[in-house]
């Protein structure tokens, strides 16, 4: 599969429709629709695994967000943007993936985001994170995670309480 550079993103419609690509700069002075694939991680004990962004990061740097995500370049899907975040980001290939629900999103970003969901076990120190685009993982439970959203919000990423109620 032929990939374009990676600051060249797709550009879509407000039904998701392929109209175009630009540069991520260009996308961001303009606020274009772009395309954006995550990944929510649980493990057998019901833990979610999420990742502190960067803090390099421009869009919400060093904040809790999901395991995976990453904008959707040219020559990509939204199942191909993920498999390739998943193994750039975590270290992660060979993942069961499901499709989860897929959002539109319109505010200060405007997106579409594809959910996937799967299953993971293994300890949080053993994920090999890529330091530019992750600062740290941990497993929250259920309850530490809904309890932090409550107590902490400016230290997730927005929309984690509506994501945690869909997959914690």
């Amino acid at each position: 599969m032929k990939q374009a550079p990676a600051e060249e993103i797709l550009i879509v419609d407000e039904k998701d429709r392929i109209v175009g690509h630009r540069p991520r700069s260009e996308v961001d002075e303009k606020n274009l629709r772009y395309r954006v694939a995550a990944l929510w991680l649980k493990n057998q004990k019901g833990e979610s695994l999420l990742a502190r962004r960067a803090y390099t990061k421009t869009h919400e740097p060093g904040r809790w967000g999901p395991a995976v995500s990453g904008t959707v370049p040219v020559g990509e899907s939204y199942l191909d943007a993920l498999l390739r975040e998943a193994k750039e980001e975590l270290g992660l290939s060979g993942l069961a993936l499901k499709d989860g629900p897929k959002e539109r999103i319109d505010g200060s970003h405007c997106c579409f985001n594809q959910w996937f969901t799967s299953t993971l076990d293994k300890p949080a120190e053993d994920i090999v994170i890529q330091r530019e685009e992750v600062a740290e993982v941990k497993w929250f439970s259920k309850k530490e995670l809904q309890k932090r959203i409550e107590t902490d919000p400016e230290e997730f990423i927005g929309g984690m309480k509506k994501y945690c109620g869909l997959f914690a």
